[in-house]
């Protein structure tokens, strides 16, 4: 969906990297569209610090890599003293994915992945992704950072431990729920999913993000519930307190073989402009479940899900949606609320334990 911002003045932005190359070829895409306006740059945080007092930004792209401060620790200072929206910008290494899911829990809006090489055709070839990601950063609405939940400990024997009954048993009577959202998704899932009880209904999760960091999201997850999150693969069952996060790149579907409940996991064009789509997922749980379902749709920019949690709600299923003062950006919620397909609105502390009360009803 286009940004329109008739008569408004355009979102400023600062560009925080070290790589001369890079501060100037961002500076280029982003400059290049009428709605965004490059008010500065700077080659690390402490040189960034200074012109955010002068400045004010709407929005930063921020590395996380630089000299003198890493992009987290900045991160982290800045979200606790002066919450602006930052749009993480990382070369796409293995081994930083449990960095770049630290950037999200430290108040990071979105994630660009660049590579070491060819940095420059890379951002030339992705300008509309990242235009976009820069603009929906900017309309976020961020409060101080609360303290995390520490991560539980992974033993051996938490490893090697069959699952209990309780656990592994899936039950036609029981509902399934299945959650969408996008922009302030990764902090808002984690709140959410932390707050489910160890035995609680199967959970399918649509996240906007890119395929690289799906895997990273879900195992950082898994190490902070009560409950067992990992990345859908094709085939997997949807098992009493287990979250399975759609990968990315690839659309999630619900199926049912017999008695049991079950994802798909498959390639295909974009749906709603993303892939996954929670249209996609929200549909296939119209068709399968029924009234068996509850959906919920959370922060995210953009109309994805709308469509689908209407469909689910006309099939019988119970629909929450999380309300505008807990969003970070609340237009998949409104959306979906014009399109008829929310049922109630949530404050985010509160999704949880209605969900689950609905999936007993």
């Amino acid at each position: 969906m286009p940004f329109e911002r008739p008569g408004r003045k355009p979102y400023k932005v600062l560009i925080v990297d070290d790589s001369a190359v890079v501060r100037q070829t961002m500076q280029a895409i982003l400059s290049a569209d009428p709605e965004l306006e490059v008010i500065g740059t700077a080659a690390d945080p402490l040189a960034a610090a200074v012109r955010i007092k002068k400045m004010l930004p709407d929005v930063i792209t921020l590395d996380v890599e630089m000299p003198r401060m890493d992009g987290i620790t900045f991160l982290r200072k800045l979200m606790a003293q002066k919450p602006i929206p930052v749009v993480m910008c990382s070369s796409l290494v293995s081994d930083q994915s449990e960095t770049l899911m630290q950037a999200l829990e430290a108040g990071a809006v979105d994630v660009v992945c660049k590579p070491e090489l060819g940095v420059r055709e890379f951002f030339e070839e992705s300008c509309d992704r990242i235009r976009s990601a820069v603009k929906a950063a900017a309309q976020a609405r961020l409060k101080p950072r609360a303290a995390m939940k520490v991560e539980k400990k992974l033993t051996a024997d938490a490893v090697l431990a069959p699952p209990s009954a309780t656990r592994a048993m899936a039950r036609t009577t029981e509902k399934i729920l299945a959650i969408g959202a996008s922009t302030g998704g990764t902090d808002a899932l984690r709140e959410l999913l932390q707050a489910m009880p160890s035995d609680s209904p199967p959970i399918v999760v649509v996240q906007h993000m890119p395929g690289t960091f799906t895997g990273a999201f879900a195992q950082r997850l898994n190490g902070l519930c009560d409950i067992t999150v990992k990345e859908a693969q094709n085939g997997d069952r949807m098992l009493r307190g287990h979250a399975l996060i759609a990968p990315g790149n690839l659309h999630t579907l619900l199926t049912r073989s017999g008695a049991h409940y079950g994802v798909e996991v498959r390639d295909g064009p974009l749906v709603s402009r993303h892939k996954p789509s929670v249209d996609v997922l929200f549909r296939s749980v119209a068709r399968v479940a029924g009234k068996n379902a509850v959906g919920v749709i959370m922060t995210g920019m953009g109309d994805d899900g709308a469509r689908g949690l209407r469909e689910m709600r006309d099939a019988g299923a119970r629909t929450l949606g999380q309300n505008e003062a807990t969003c970070v950006v609340y237009g998949m919620p409104k959306e979906a609320m014009k399109a008829g397909g929310v049922e109630k609105e949530l404050p985010l502390d509160q999704i949880a334990q209605t969900a689950v009360r609905l999936a007993k009803d």
